[in-house]
C-alpha cells in the first residue's frame, strides 16, 4: 500500500461517535448541575439569614430582635467570639445561636467568659461537640420533632409563656440542680442551670420558636422575650467555621468539628457514588462471551505486517523474539514434511530425529539451528533467517 493512500485512511473517531459515547456521561453531569443549582435556590430563598436578627426572612429573627428593642433592650451583634466575650457582663444575655460550631479552644474560651459574667448566657441547640465544655454535668438524649409542648415546671419565665414550640435536643440534667422544663418523652428541652450570683445559663433544645415565621404562634413570642429581655443589653453572636479569633485550640481539633459538622446523607450519598462508581466500572469491563471478529477498517498486505513487525522488533532490539518467530515458523512448515504431527513439531525428542534421518549430513547443526540461543547481533539474526530458508528448501526437495 502507498504513503499516500495510508495517510488518506482515518481510523480517529468522528464527532458522530465522540457524542454518542460521551452524551451519557455528560446528561449525569448536566442532571447534578440542574440538581445543585436547584437546592441552593431553594436553600437561599428558604433559609436566608438563619437566625439573623437583621433578616426578615421567615428562618430569620428580626421580629423579636425589633420586639426587644421596643421593650428598651439594647440588641449587639457579634461576628466573633473575641466580640462577644468582650461585651459580656452583670447586665448582659450572651445569646450562642450555634454552639456546635465552636472549636474546642473557643469553647473553652467562652466557658471562661460564662463562670465570670454575672449575667445569663443562652445556648440554642447545644448537642454533643459543645454540651461537656460549655453545660458540664449535663447529657443529651435522642432529639425529638419540635412540637407543642406544656411547661411542666416552675421556671416563672416558662409558666407566663405556656405551651410554645420545643424539641430537637434533649438533656438529662443529672445531679444538678436545674429548671427542667418543657418534657418530650420525659426529657426536657428547655434547662436553666443557675451559675454564681446572678449568672444562669439556659440551654434550648431548639431555635425555632425565634425563627419569623414561629414566632407569633402559641407562647413562643413570650418565652422568648423573657429568656432574651431579663437584661438591659443582648449580644446576639452568629458563630461561623471563618471565625479564627481566640480559638487557643489545634488545627486538628477544628478539622474534627468541620467534618463532625458534615450532615450524615452528605457522607452516606459519597459512599452510594463511590459504590455506584465500582460497579460502573465492573460493568464497563467486563466481557460477554468471546471476542467478535472486527472488519479492518483498510486491507493491509501481508508482507507490509511482516515489515511493520520487523521494524519494531528491530526497533526495541527483540532479536530472542524475532528468532523465536523464524525458528517456530519453519518448525511447523518442516514438520509434515518429516512426517511428525503439528502439534509436536515444537518438541526436539521428535522433531530432530525425523529431520537427521531426511538429511543425516547436517545433523550436527539441526538442534543449534532449530532450538538454539538468540542470535548476538543482527547479522547473526539474517544469517539465521537464511540458514533456516536454505534448511526448509533441503527438506522440501530431499
Amino acid at each position: 500500500m502507498s504513503r499516500t493512500a495510508t495517510s488518506a485512511t482515518s481510523t480517529s473517531l468522528t464527532p458522530r461517535q465522540i457524542w454518542t459515547r460521551a452524551r451519557g456521561t455528560l446528561l449525569v453531569l448536566a442532571l447534578l448541575l440542574i440538581g445543585g443549582v436547584v437546592l441552593a435556590t431553594a436553600r437561599s430563598t428558604g433559609q436566608h439569614g438563619l437566625l439573623d436578627p437583621r433578616s426578615a426572612d421567615p428562618y430569620g429573627s428580626r421580629a423579636v430582635a425589633e420586639l426587644l428593642k421596643a421593650q428598651g433592650v439594647t440588641v449587639d451583634i457579634a461576628d466573633t467570639l473575641t466580640e462577644a466575650t468582650r461585651a459580656t457582663g452583670a447586665d448582659t444575655t450572651l445569646l450562642v445561636t450555634t454552639p456546635d460550631l465552636l472549636t474546642p479552644g473557643q469553647q473553652s474560651t467562652l466557658h471562661t467568659a460564662m463562670t465570670g459574667s454575672a449575667g445569663r448566657t443562652v445556648l440554642l441547640g447545644p448537642g454533643i461537640p459543645s454540651l461537656d465544655t460549655l453545660a458540664p454535668g449535663l447529657d443529651t438524649g435522642t432529639s425529638t420533632e419540635v412540637a407543642p409542648l406544656e411547661p411542666a415546671c416552675s421556671l416563672p419565665a416558662a409558666g407566663r409563656a405556656g405551651s410554645v414550640d420545643l424539641g430537637g435536643e434533649r438533656y438529662e440534667t443529672g445531679t444538678t440542680t436545674a429548671d427542667a422544663c418543657y418534657l418530650s418523652e420525659g426529657l426536657p428541652t428547655l434547662v436553666r442551670v443557675p451559675g454564681p450570683g446572678t449568672a444562669d445559663t439556659v440551654l434550648l433544645g431548639s431555635a425555632e420558636l425565634l425563627y419569623n415565621k414561629r414566632l407569633d404562634q402559641h407562647g413562643n413570642a413570650s418565652l422568648a422575650l423573657q429568656l432574651l429581655g431579663s437584661r438591659p443589653h443582648l449580644v446576639w453572636y452568629l458563630p461561623s467555621l471563618s471565625d479564627t479569633t481566640a480559638d487557643t485550640g489545634s488545627a486538628d481539633d477544628a478539622t474534627d468539628t468541620f467534618l463532625e459538622l458534615v450532615p450524615s446523607g452528605w457522607l452516606w450519598g459519597t459512599l452510594q457514588l463511590a459504590v455506584a462508581a465500582v460497579l460502573a466500572a465492573v460493568w464497563r469491563g467486563r466481557r460477554l462471551g468471546p471476542l467478535v471478529p472486527e472488519r479492518l477498517p483498510v486491507a493491509v498486505r501481508a508482507s507490509e505486517a511482516t515489515e511493520g513487525r520487523a521494524r519494531l522488533y528491530r526497533k526495541t532490539d527483540a532479536r530472542d523474539r524475532a528468532a523465536g518467530v523464524l525458528r517456530t515458523a519453519t518448525r511447523g512448515r518442516i514438520a509434515p514434511l518429516l512426517g511428525v504431527p503439528t502439534k509436536d513439531a515444537h518438541s526436539p525428542d521428535l522433531l530432530l530425529p525425523a529431520l537427521s534421518t531426511r538429511l543425516p549430513a547436517t545433523a550436527g547443526t539441526h538442534q543449534e539451528l532449530l532450538f538454539g540461543p538468540a542470535p548476538a547481533d543482527d547479522a547473526a539474526l539474517v544469517r539465521l533467517a537464511d540458514q533456516l530458508d536454505a534448511l526448509e528448501r533441503e527438506v522440501r526437495t530431499s
